[in-house]
Order: structure tokens, then sequence, then C-alpha cells
């Protein structure tokens, strides 16, 4: 597998959890907190969240047929994106189970 693969994974994953936990604080500011502004940037991030989840949960997938994992690893990793701060633990653990298995790309040498 290559590392593009979990690289991508990866940032999608952090992006992901980043946005679910403003999320999280966003509404607890508009319906506990009931600051001015707070729903404007509520509906900002959860259609930014919405939309890159979409992009976490293809390259998740992308990530787990490549590792050939089986469906419920798969399940596990594409809901990870929806519990806050779970995407973060997730990760982590994925990105130690498949470094040791990347593989480098072997330079390529011209011939003249």
């Amino acid at each position: 597998m290559k590392k593009s693969v979990l690289t991508r994974y990866r940032v999608m994953a952090y992006v992901t959890g980043v946005l679910l936990v403003l999320l999280c604080l966003s509404m607890v500011a508009k319906y506990l907190l009931k600051i001015d502004g707070a729903g404007s940037f509520t509906e900002v991030v959860a259609i930014a969240h919405g939309w890159l989840y979409v992009v976490y949960l293809l390259f998740a997938f992308d990530l787990g047929s490549k590792a050939k994992w089986p469906v419920g690893k798969q399940l596990w990793v594409l809901l990870a994106g929806t519990v806050p701060t779970a995407a973060f633990f997730v990760e982590r653990k994925i990105s130690r189970e498949l470094e040791p298995k990347l593989v480098e790309p072997t330079p390529v040498t011209a011939k003249a």
C-alpha cells in the first residue's frame, strides 16, 4: 500500500475531527448559551463537516479496502467521524498499525 493512501486518510480524519468538535461547541453556544451569531456559525460548520465527512468516508473506505480489513473494522473506522474526538484516537491507532506495512516508491532510473 502506498503512503499517500494513509496520508490522505489521516488528513481527512483530523479535518473531520476538528470540524465535529467545532460543531459540538457551536451547538452548545447556540442552544445552551444562546450566543448571538452562533446560529450562522453552526450552520457553516455543519455544512462543511457534512461535505468533508463524505470525503473522509471515501478515503477511509479506500484505505480499508487496500489494507484488506474485515467489515467490522471498516465500519468502526468509517463511524469514527461521527463521534466527537473519536477520529483522533482511531487515526492514531490505524496509523501505528499500518506504518510498518507501507511501501516506499522505488525510483526508476532513466535509460539514456
